[in-house]
């Protein structure tokens, strides 16, 4: 996975620069059109352009745990134990170096009156994961474990708009694979990274469809439940998520079948960085992150 410049080009910045040799004329030079064609979009490029989002972890070789041996830790552990586990794991840098690297997912939205209007946010490649670049393991955590990494990674969880915009721009898409026998067991857990793992194949980039989403949603402050999880995705090869937005667990239940995407905190709206509060917040930028009716929940509690 590369860390070079990648560059977004919203629709309506080309069609500024078409519109320009429009507007010249073809009677007039060609290489003045020309000239003012490359100016213009040089101009649109470079404001376009951002590199990658690299997580800032930093971790001690000599010292790191392998996946394999994080399970057979955790093998009988409840919830709590192995969350902790994790999250001392993951904010020590024990994490594979490909993990590190976010890629640029983008989102559109048309106005009122038509105009366009794009975002660029960066997302990890795969799920959370413990271990070191020979043998790692992804680990589903509860959302109080899943917020505390975010946040000391300057990140923070999707919402079920972008869990599908992640989807729908994977590199790598693969078959759900449920399981039914001790779901909330580490064993269980490390089972189904493997079959994961075979369905992979070593394909490389972004990856989408093997786990349900760990989610911010409204409807969380809503429920007339206190202590709620939002879980959204798992999605088929035909584009439907197996589960649906829901709210009914406890915040403290995680099953085999959980993963946690971290989500880069800071949001290219138009061109102009944006933390995704302020996108959340915003009237019309927050339905380029958000597709429920109320987009006010920022992140849990912990």
């Amino acid at each position: 996975m590369d860390s070079s410049c990648r560059c977004y080009l919203p629709q309506s910045l080309i069609r500024r620069s078409t519109l320009l040799i429009l507007e010249n004329g073809f009677t007039k030079n060609s290489s003045v059109i020309r000239n003012k064609f490359i100016v213009t979009f040089f101009i649109v490029s470079l404001a376009a352009c951002s590199k990658q989002f690299n997580l800032p972890v930093s971790s001690n070789e000599t010292q790191r745990t392998g996946g394999t041996n994080f399970y057979k830790t955790v093998a009988a552990w409840k919830w709590a134990a192995r969350d902790s586990l994790a999250v001392q794991e993951i904010l020590a840098g024990n994490i594979p170096s490909f993990l590190k690297k976010f890629v640029a997912v983008t989102s559109t939205i048309k106005d009122s009156i038509g105009i366009s209007h794009h975002a660029v946010f960066y997302v990890s490649p795969d799920y959370l994961a413990v271990g070191t670049n020979e043998d790692w393991v992804r680990i589903p955590l509860t959302p109080m474990a899943a917020q505390k990494i975010a946040d000391s990674f300057h990140c923070f969880l999707p919402t079920r708009k972008m869990v599908d915009l992640i989807y729908q721009q994977a590199a790598v898409k693969l078959e759900p694979v449920p399981m039914y026998a001790f779901r909330d067991s580490s064993v269980t857990m490390w089972q189904h990274h493997l079959i994961i793992e075979g369905q992979r194949k070593g394909r490389r980039g972004l990856i989408a469809g093997i786990k349900k989403d760990v989610v911010l949603s409204g409807k969380i402050s809503r429920d007339p439940k206190p202590n709620r999880e939002a879980i959204y995705g798992w999605h088929q090869l035909n584009g439907n998520p197996i589960q649906p937005l829901y709210t009914g667990h406890i915040n403290w239940w995680v099953d085999y079948s959980h993963g946690v995407r971290l989500i880069y905190r800071k949001i290219k709206v138009d061109g102009k960085e944006m933390d995704y509060t302020d996108v959340l917040k915003h009237a019309l930028y927050q339905k380029l992150l958000c597709d429920e009716d109320r987009c006010d929940f920022y992140k849990y509690s912990y």
